[in-house]
């Protein structure tokens, strides 16, 4: 058995301002799948993007909106709510509010593969 304490991990800056945290998982690949916090700044938006693989994603603190394939509209991110990302989904989220949006994320590959794509026409 192994055990992660979250405050040994270092933190990962991304552009933009957030930080991410491999929990599980390296760079290397030696476990399945690949496990993290990301906390992303108030303004914080991601590009849009896909992964090939399943991701999934657990709202832990703060709000925001996500949008992408197979989505009509914003959808709301709020405290409570997993979002289940088919393998190749273009998507993307932005944090509202004036708080950071804490997310836990698992991606279904043992490494963290982010493809970007131009946004589709009519993006938010």
């Amino acid at each position: 058995m192994q055990v992660i304490y979250h405050k040994d991990v270092p933190r990962q800056p991304f552009p933009g301002g957030a930080t991410y945290q491999s929990l599980v998982g390296d760079e290397l690949g030696s476990t399945p799948v690949r496990l993290g916090i990301q906390v992303s700044d108030p303004g914080y938006e991601t590009p849009y993007h896909s992964h090939p693989y399943m991701e999934i994603l657990t709202i832990i603190a703060g709000t925001g909106e996500a949008w992408g394939e197979g989505l009509e509209g914003l959808l709301k991110l709020e405290p409570g709510m997993t979002v289940v990302l088919p393998a190749y989904q273009r998507h993307a989220f932005r944090v509202t509010g004036t708080g950071q949006l804490v997310t836990h994320g698992v991606h279904a590959s043992p490494e963290r593969i982010v493809e970007v794509h131009k946004p589709a026409p009519g993006a938010v």
